[in-house]
Formats: C-alpha cells, sequence, structure tokens
C-alpha cells in the first residue's frame, strides 16, 4: 500500500490536477445542462471516469513528449519526467493506458460521445503537441479546439447529438484558451525561447498578444452568456453572469490599455474563475 500511494504521490503532478479538474467540470457541466437534475447516477459517473482518464491521460502523454522542453524551462525543470524521477518508458505506459481506459469507456457509455472524447484526445496529443506546438505559435487554436472538447462531449451525452449550444459552450472554453496560454507565454518569455518554442509575445509583440487575450476573453463571455439564454437560465443567474462577465471585459480592456503585469496575471486568473463559476451557474 504504501508503494502504491508512493507511486500515486510521484505520477499526480504528471496529470497537471488543477487543469485537468476545469476541463473535467466543464465536460460535467456540459451534461448538466442538458440533464439536470441528473437521473442516473451511473451515467454521470461514468462520464466524470471516462474523462478524467482521457484528460489525464493525454495530458501524461503530452508531458512525456514535451520532456526535453520542460527541462530547460525555469517553470518546469522541476516536474517528475524533467528531472528524472519518473522514466519516459514509465510516463509513456501510464499515459496511453489512461488514455485508452477513458476512450474506451466514453465508446462504451456512447459510440458519439466516445468520438468527441477521442477527438479532443487526438486534437490535444497529436496535433497540437506532436505536429504544430514547436513550429508556429498558431497550435493554440488547436489546442483550444482540443479544450472545448469535454464540454461538447458532456452535452452531446446527456442529449444524443450535438447541438448549436453545445458548440457555444465548446467555444467559450476555445476562447478562453489563449487567456491561459498566451498570458504564461508572456510572463515566461525567456523560458519559451530557451525551449525554442514559437509564442504570440515573439511572433507578433506584446501589444498584440495583449489585444488577442482581451479579444478571446470577451468573446468567451459572449459565448457563455448566449449559451445560458439559450439553455433557458433563470434571469437571477443570467445577472450573476452579466456581473462576471462584467469584471471580465474590465480587466481586458485594462490589460489592452494599462498593461501591466500584475494585471495580465490577474486577468488570468480571474478568468479561470469566471470559466469554473460560469459552470456551476450554469449547471444549476
Amino acid at each position: 500500500m504504501k508503494k502504491l500511494l508512493a507511486k500515486t504521490k510521484l505520477y499526480w503532478p504528471l496529470t497537471k490536477s488543477l487543469q485537468t479538474g476545469l476541463l473535467l467540470s466543464t465536460g460535467l457541466a456540459g451534461y448538466m445542462t442538458a440533464r439536470c437534475p441528473v437521473m442516473h447516477w451511473y451515467d454521470f459517473l461514468g462520464l466524470g471516469a471516462s474523462l478524467f482518464l482521457a484528460i489525464a491521460g493525454s495530458t501524461i502523454l503530452n508531458m512525456w513528449y514535451d520532456r526535453d522542453i520542460d527541462s530547460v524551462m525555469n517553470r518546469t525543470h522541476h516536474r517528475p519526467l524533467a528531472d528524472g524521477r519518473v522514466s519516459p518508458t514509465e510516463a509513456l505506459r501510464l499515459g496511453l493506458i489512461l488514455s485508452l481506459l477513458g476512450v474506451g469507456i466514453a465508446v462504451l457509455m456512447s459510440p458519439l460521445y466516445g468520438l468527441i472524447v477521442f477527438a479532443g484526445l487526438f486534437f490535444d496529443v497529436v496535433v497540437y503537441t506532436l505536429w504544430l506546438k514547436r513550429r508556429t505559435c498558431w497550435s493554440i487554436v488547436w489546442g483550444g479546439i482540443s479544450g472545448g472538447m469535454p464540454i461538447l462531449a458532456g452535452r452531446a451525452f446527456g442529449l444524443g447529438e450535438i447541438d448549436s449550444v453545445g458548440i457555444l459552450l465548446s467555444m467559450a472554453v476555445l476562447f478562453w484558451i489563449p487567456t491561459h496560454i498566451l498570458t504564461f507565454s508572456m510572463r515566461y518569455s525567456d523560458d519559451y525561447q530557451a525551449a525554442k518554442i514559437p509564442t504570440f509575445p515573439t511572433t507578433y509583440g506584446l501589444a498584440a498578444t495583449r489585444a488577442t487575450i482581451a479579444g478571446s476573453s470577451i468573446l468567451a463571455a459572449l459565448a457563455i452568456g448566449a449559451a445560458g439564454l439559450m439553455i433557458g437560465v433563470e434571469w437571477g443567474f443570467v445577472r450573476l453572469l452579466i456581473v462576471l462577465s462584467a469584471g471580465l471585459f474590465l480587466l481586458a480592456v485594462a490589460s489592452v490599455f494599462r498593461p501591466t503585469e500584475r494585471v495580465n496575471f490577474g486577468l488570468f486568473k480571474y478568468a479561470s474563475v469566471y470559466m469554473l463559476a460560469s459552470m456551476i451557474l450554469l449547471s444549476i
């Protein structure tokens, strides 16, 4: 038991638990927008398990492939793969097992749901990480598409089909992704240059990057708001969404016209809280 706990503690950072947890919450929220109250606990449990396994598995595979990058970046050189505490073979095996289990369970639950979960994993690991990340800063678009798959999958599983609300919700996550990635690329610009990863700041400059972050944050808020109205969210919750969106808008504007590291990172933190709060409101 002690050995198992030690291994789990060692492997857990490979999953990027905060990122995985946030994406998992969007998938559960997507399902609950279609099936609330939740009638069958086993469907909800299966949804959570399959999404967690697929997201965690793809994250581990990304970290396995990017271990050479992580080892030269100050922000990531302490990760278990980068510092040698976990061997590449161990990480690859674990990532493949979790990914196959996640997709396999999803397919058994629903072929459409399984297809969307697989698409998210494919876009994340193959298109974003293996193909484009080291070639172009526009790789984040495909990373964003991958990030939007859990919420689309959750709603599609609840409805049995893909609808316009599901697409809007996935677009909200797609537009949220640049706030996360581009803020980091500005904050840790030296790291990315050392790893020779093309980023928006090095390609287009800081001003264009800040404008992109602000614009994508506003588009994310608009997409969530539109999806909420189409779902039929009660007016009280709509007002809360409006207040949250106003805060996001003000920070986005400040990041363009009053740019400081504190404002930029504040926008990053607020956008993450905003996304989580929005998922909770839509679920309720």
